[in-house]
C-alpha cells in the first residue's frame, strides 16, 4: 500500500490567516459587485434601486476612506487572491496612489449617484443606470487596487463593459453613434493593451507587478523593454485620450445623459493615466525616460489643442469634453518631466481633475435645464435666473483655468515650476498658453450663457427671459455639485495637505521598494 508523503504547503501558500484589516483592499470591488448583483435581482423593482445604490455608494468612500488611512499609516498593503505565495497567486496592492485614486473616485460616483436620483427617470433605471454604475466603479476600484497586470486587463473589461451600458441608456440615435465611436476607439486601446500583456509576460515570466519590477534591471539589456514601453504608452494613451488618439472623446461624451458624461469625464481617463503613473513609471522607469521627450510633445499639444477646441464649441458639452483632453496633457506632462516633482504635479492634478471635470458636467445639466438647451447661442441670463449657482458656475470655471484660489492653480503651479527646473521652459509655456486659452473659453461661456440678458420687450423695463421662465434649482442636483465644489476651493485656499500627500504618492511610484516588500516581505521574487 503507497505510504501518502506530507506535503509542505509553506512552499506554495499563505499558512498564515488573513489579517481583517487585509480584507480592505478587496472590499471596494466586492461591495460593488455585490450592490450590483442585488440591483440586477430587482429589476422588476426599479424605483428601489436608488435605496439599494446611495447606500452602497456611501459604504464604499467610507470603505476607500478607511482603506486610505491604513496606507498612509502603515504604507502599501498586498492581500494575496487564494491564499497563494507571489508571483503565482493574483495580487491585490494598494500604495498611495492608488488608494488616492480610488478614494477621489468613489465620491464622484457618490455625487453621480445623488445627481441620479433627478436626472434618470423610469425609462433610464429601467434600462440598468444603478447597476451599470456599480459595475462600472468595481471595474475603477479593480484597476486602482489590483497589483497584476493582466488582472488591470480585466477590471479595464470590466469598467469598458458597463459603460458601454451606460452610454446607450435611452437608445436615442445620437447616443448610439457616440457608442460607436467610443467602442471601436477603446476596442482598439484594448487589443492593443492585451498584446502588450501577452509580450510583456513573454519577457519576464510573471504578471505580477512587484516582481516585474523587480527583474526589469536584469532583463534591460537583453529584452525588448523599449518596445513594450511604446505599446504600452499608445495602448494607455488611445484609454486617456492623449494626442493624437484623442479623437473618440469628443465624439462621445456630449451623447450619453449628462450624469454619464460627468462620470465618465471624471473617472475613466484617469483609469488611462493611472496605468501610464503604474507602467511607465515604477515598471519600465529607464524607458519612461528614454521616451520622456515623445510624452512631453504629446502632452503640449495634447493641452494646447484641447483648449483650443473648447474655444471652438458652441455646445457646453462638447466644450467640457475639450477641456478633459486639455486636463490628460497637464498630467502627461507631469509624467514626463518624472521626478518627484514632475510625478506630484501629475497626481495632484489628477486629483484635482476627477472632482472638478464631474462638478463640470453635473453643473451644464443644470444650466441645460434652466436656459433649454445646450447651445450657447441659445442660453442667456442664467446669472439673473439663479445667481447663486451663477456664483457656484463662476468658481469652478476659475478652478477648470486654473486659477487662484481655486486647486487646478497648484497642479499646474507645480507642473511650470518642475518644468522649468529641468530647462524645459517650452513645456512650462505650453501648460500656461493651455490655461491662458481655457480661461478665455470659460469667460466666452459666461459671458453668452449667464451675463448676456435675454430680453423679452425693450427699454428699460424689458426681463430677461430666464428669470422668467426658468424653473428653481432642485436641491438633489445642487447638493453634489456644491460638496464637489466645497472640495475645489478647499483644497485651493488650504493646498498644503493635497501637495504633501501628492508627494509622497510620487516618491511611492518613483522608488517602489515599499510596494515590492509589500508584496515580497522576505524579498522572494528576486
Amino acid at each position: 500500500m503507497a505510504v501518502s508523503s506530507p506535503v509542505d504547503l509553506s512552499r506554495a501558500l499563505v499558512m498564515e490567516p488573513t489579517a481583517t484589516g487585509d480584507w480592505l483592499v478587496i472590499l471596494p470591488v466586492a461591495l460593488c459587485l455585490f450592490c450590483g448583483a442585488v440591483l440586477l435581482m430587482m429589476r422588476h423593482s426599479i424605483r428601489l434601486h436608488p435605496y439599494v445604490a446611495i447606500p452602497g455608494l456611501v459604504a464604499l468612500v467610507l470603505t476607500d476612506a478607511a482603506l486610505l488611512a491604513r496606507v498612509i499609516s502603515e504604507g502599501p498593503v498586498t492581500m494575496m487572491m487564494g491564499r497563494w505565495l507571489p508571483p503565482f497567486g493574483i495580487a491585490f496592492t494598494v500604495d498611495l496612489t492608488g488608494a488616492l485614486l480610488a478614494f477621489a473616485s468613489a465620491l464622484v460616483a457618490l455625487a453621480g449617484g445623488v445627481y441620479a436620483l433627478k436626472d434618470i427617470g423610469s425609462s433610464g433605471r429601467r434600462y440598468g443606470f444603478y447597476p451599470f454604475l456599480m459595475v462600472m466603479m468595481a471595474g475603477v476600484s479593480g484597476a486602482f487596487l489590483t497589483g497584476d497586470i493582466f488582472n488591470l486587463y480585466v477590471w479595464f473589461e470590466v469598467l469598458l463593459i458597463s459603460s458601454f451600458g451606460l452610454l446607450i441608456l435611452g437608445s436615442e440615435r445620437e447616443q448610439i453613434d457616440g457608442a460607436l465611436k467610443y467602442a471601436v476607439l477603446n476596442l482598439i486601446a484594448t487589443t492593443l493593451f492585451l498584446i502588450s500583456v501577452g509580450y510583456l509576460y513573454a519577457v519576464f515570466g510573471t504578471l505580477n507587478m512587484a516582481d516585474i519590477a523587480a527583474k526589469a534591471d536584469e532583463l534591460r539589456e537583453t529584452a525588448p523593454l523599449m518596445t513594450l514601453a511604446g505599446l504600452f504608452l499608445l495602448a494607455f494613451g488611445m484609454k486617456a485620450a492623449a494626442f493624437p488618439v484623442n479623437f473618440w472623446l469628443p465624439a462621445s461624451y456630449h451623447t450619453p445623459r449628462i450624469v454619464v458624461s460627468a462620470l465618465f469625464a471624471g473617472l475613466l481617463t484617469k483609469v488611462g493615466v493611472y496605468a501610464l503613473f503604474r507602467v511607465m513609471v515604477m515598471l519600465l522607469p529607464v524607458e519612461r525616460e528614454a521616451l520622456s521627450l515623445v510624452i512631453a510633445i504629446a502632452a503640449a499639444l495634447t493641452m494646447v489643442l484641447g483648449a483650443l477646441g473648447a474655444l471652438a464649441q458652441s455646445d457646453i458639452r462638447r466644450l467640457l469634453g475639450f477641456v478633459v483632453i486639455a486636463g490628460i496633457g497637464n498630467m502627461l506632462a507631469g509624467i514626463a518631466i518624472g521626478g518627484e516633482a514632475g510625478l506630484a504635479a501629475a497626481i495632484a492634478y489628477a486629483l484635482h481633475s476627477i472632482v472638478l471635470m464631474t462638478a463640470l458636467y453635473l453643473l451644464a445639466g443644470i444650466a441645460a435645464r434652466l436656459g433649454g438647451s445646450y447651445r450657447l447661442e441659445k442660453l442667456a441670463g442664467l446669472w439673473v435666473a439663479a445667481p447663486l449657482f451663477g456664483g457656484l458656475s463662476l468658481a469652478l470655471f476659475f478652478a477648470a483655468s486654473g486659477l487662484p484660489p481655486f486647486s487646478g492653480f497648484w497642479p499646474k503651479a507645480m507642473l511650470v515650476k518642475a518644468s522649468l527646473d529641468i530647462g524645459a521652459w517650452w513645456l512650462a509655456g505650453a501648460v500656461l498658453v493651455s490655461g491662458f486659452i481655457t480661461t478665455i473659453a470659460f469667460g466666452r461661456l459666461f459671458l453668452l450663457a449667464y451675463w448676456r440678458p435675454a430680453l423679452v420687450g425693450a427699454g428699460e423695463g424689458a426681463t430677461p427671459v430666464a428669470a422668467l421662465a426658468a424653473p428653481k434649482g432642485d436641491v438633489v442636483e445642487i447638493l453634489p455639485i456644491a460638496a464637489l465644489a466645497a472640495l475645489v476651493v478647499g483644497f485651493g485656499l488650504f493646498p498644503e495637505k493635497l501637495v504633501a500627500i501628492s508627494q509622497d504618492a510620487s516618491i511611492g511610484l518613483g522608488n517602489p521598494s515599499a510596494y515590492y516588500y509589500s508584496v515580497f516581505p522576505a524579498g522572494g521574487g528576486r
